[in-house]
C-alpha cells in the first residue's frame, strides 16, 4: 500500500516477460497513464532479480511462463529481493487455475489474464498498490479460503500445501527417476543444493525411506504421476 506522503509520486512498476513484444506493448500501454511510470524490464530470472533490488519498484509485472525461468518459483526471490513495500501482479495467459492460485499463495497480489486487456492490467495496477488490497479474478478468493479450510482439516494437505515451487519441481524429477546430477542439470542448480532440498522435502513431508519413501508418498498423494 502507498504511503500517503507520496501519493502524488507515479507508481514505479518493473516488467517481467520473455517476449520483447509483450514488454515494449507494456511499456507503450503505461506510457498512456501519468499515475505510472515503467523503471525496467526484464526477460530471464537473473536480470529481474537484480532490477527488483536495484530500483525496489512499487508493482512488478510478472508473466508466469518465462521459457527456462519458472514464474512461480520467482514469486518469493522477487519479494525478497525488492522489499515489503513491492506487489507482484502475474500477467499470464496460463489456463491451469491451480498455477494461477498458487501465484497468489505465494504472494502474488493478483492475477490478470492477458486475454483481459489493458484495462483491467491498468486498474489492478493501481488497486493493488494504492489501497493494499487484492486483486482477485472470479472465484480465486473461494479457492483459496477452500484451501485453506482443507489443509486444517488434513495434515497431509498442510505439509503439501508448505512445499515451496522449488521442492514441487524437484519432487517432479524424482518422480522422472532423476538422480541429483540430473536434477541439478534440469533445474539449473548446484548438486549440493539439490541434496540440502530433498533433506528438506523429506523434513516437511516427515518422510522415511528417503528417496523410495518420498516416492510412495509423491504417488500417493498426486505430486506426480506414475511412470508407463
Amino acid at each position: 500500500m502507498t504511503d500517503p506522503e507520496n501519493d502524488d509520486r507515479p507508481i514505479r512498476v518493473l516488467l517481467v516477460d520473455d517476449h520483447a513484444i509483450i514488454r515494449e506493448g507494456l511499456r507503450d500501454l503505461i506510457a498512456t497513464r501519468p499515475e505510472m511510470t515503467v523503471v525496467g524490464d526484464a526477460a530471464t530470472r537473473a536480470d529481474a532479480l537484480d532490477l527488483a533490488r536495484s530500483e525496489s519498484p512499487d508493482v512488478i509485472v510478472l508473466d508466469l511462463d518465462l521459457g527456462a525461468d519458472s514464474g512461480l518459483r520467482m514469486i518469493p526471490e522477487l519479494l525478497e529481493a525488492s522489499g515489503p513495500a513491492t506487489s507482484i501482479i502475474v500477467l499470464t495467459g496460463v489456463r491451469e487455475v491451480e498455477k494461477r492460485d498458487e501465484a497468489m499463495a505465494l504472494g502474488a497480489r493478483g492475477v490478470v489474464l492477458k486475454e483481459k486487456g489493458a484495462t483491467e492490467l491498468l486498474s489492478a495496477i493501481e488497486k493493488v498498490h494504492r489501497t493494499g488490497e487484492c486483486w482477485f479474478e472470479p472465484g480465486a478468493a473461494r479457492r483459496l479460503l477452500e484451501r485453506q479450510r482443507t489443509r486444517a482439516e488434513d495434515p497431509d494437505a498442510a505439509r503439501i500445501a508448505a512445499l515451496t515451487v522449488t521442492e514441487r519441481e524437484m519432487i517432479a524429477c524424482i518422480g522422472d527417476g532423476l538422480d541429483n546430477r540430473q536434477i541439478s542439470a534440469r533445474m539449473h542448480i548446484a548438486e549440493s543444493t539439490v541434496r540440502n532440498t530433498l533433506t528438506r522435502i523429506y523434513d516437511k513431508l516427515e518422510i522415511q525411506g528417503g528417496r523410495l519413501g518420498l516416492l510412495v508418498y509423491a504417488y500417493r498423494h498426486g505430486l506426480v504421476k506414475p511412470m508407463r
